[in-house]
């Protein structure tokens, strides 16, 4: 069976399998008249046997949440799948654990930016360059929360708090060099302050830094706002600021840090990774049936119920975005030292 080629190669033999629409740097796809379903081929192509999907982290966390969407509305396309959890060190173990999986089209891994930085911060000995990058799915932004009765009460006091004693301010969030220790990070160096200074918490999921932050061991914490969003509704803990451009229709009350006076904005982003070694027929199958998959209602009422962003990216531009990914997490976490 032929292996993967060049990705100019490979674009060339994805178009006469699916028409692609490039709309606001997504590309999806559809099988033409005709062809045989994307979940169709792909059950030939595994002669049978079902996906399985990793979840390089805890149960509850962005990557599990993921995960268990994609097997719903997987399921009227492929029938079962199955998803697991490898949790750890910002989802390297769990890499670690996937490149073994070389050729098999029967493993899918969920991965994004907090395992690029993970990757950088940890010197792991293997990054995203060991897998086959399949499709781009979600973005997702991060809210800076506090308990509830903190008295901080805006992004002003706490810039205040951090130009005053920034090392004083701790910070609860997920893995090292992952999505939240970068925007603390940039927050820092919006302030003034020495980001290399930060004194950031790490955690594996975001119920141990929920945990660390109520229990007064942190000021501040940082999250996904799709998995801190339960706790601000019930008043657990407050958003001070969310990390888009403009505010959020899920959190209409809370403002951007860039309204603060910081200008600073970050897009989390997750996606799905098939081991390195497959065939360029096993990949298109693949990327077509996620690509699918996006378009099911499903996952469309998943999205609008976690306040996912669609970002659905495939093909060759997935995989360059990926690589300047890499690039980007590394200047970056050069200039808060964990380069």
């Amino acid at each position: 069976m032929e292996q993967r080629g060049s990705p100019t190669r490979r674009w060339t033999r994805w178009l006469p399998w699916a028409a692609a629409v490039l709309t606001t740097g997504a590309v999806v796809a559809t099988a033409p008249s005709g062809e045989p379903s994307a979940g169709s081929t792909v059950q030939e192509l595994l002669g049978g046997q079902q996906l399985r999907i990793m979840a390089p982290a805890a149960p509850g966390g962005g990557w599990d949440q993921t995960s268990r969407e994609m097997q719903g509305a997987l399921r009227e396309l492929v029938g079962r799948t199955e998803v697991y959890n490898v949790a750890g060190a910002g989802g390297t173990i769990g890499l670690s654990q996937f490149v073994r999986f070389d050729g098999d089209p029967t493993q899918l891994l969920t991965m994004g930016l907090i395992m690029v930085g993970a990757v950088e911060a940890n010197g792991s000995e293997h990054s995203l360059a060991d897998t086959t990058p399949l499709v781009r799915l979600t973005t997702d932004y991060q809210a800076i929360v506090v308990p509830a009765e903190s008295p901080l009460r805006d992004t002003a006091d706490l810039v205040a708090a951090m130009r005053e004693d920034l090392p004083a301010v701790s910070i609860a969030g997920g893995s090292a060099g992952g999505v939240e220790q970068i925007l603390a990070g940039m927050v820092a160096k919006a302030v003034g302050a020495d980001p290399a200074q930060v004194s950031y918490v790490a955690h594996s999921g975001g119920g141990e830094a929920l945990t660390t932050l109520l229990s007064g061991r942190a000021t501040i914490g940082i999250s996904g706002l799709s998995e801190i969003q339960p706790q601000i509704e019930a008043g657990t803990v407050r958003a001070l600021a969310v990390s888009s451009p403009e505010r959020l229709p899920s959190v209409p009350d809370v403002p951007t840090l860039r309204e603060g006076g910081l200008d600073v904005e970050l897009q989390n982003w997750r996606g799905v990774a098939a081991p390195k070694g497959i065939t360029d027929e096993q990949e298109r199958a693949l990327e077509s049936l996620l690509v699918d998959m996006t378009r099911t209602q499903a996952w469309q009422d998943a999205l609008e119920r976690r306040g996912w962003g669609d970002a659905t990216l495939a093909g060759p531009e997935f995989e360059e975005f990926v690589r300047s990914e890499q690039e980007r997490v590394a200047q970056v976490l050069g200039e808060i030292g964990l380069g």
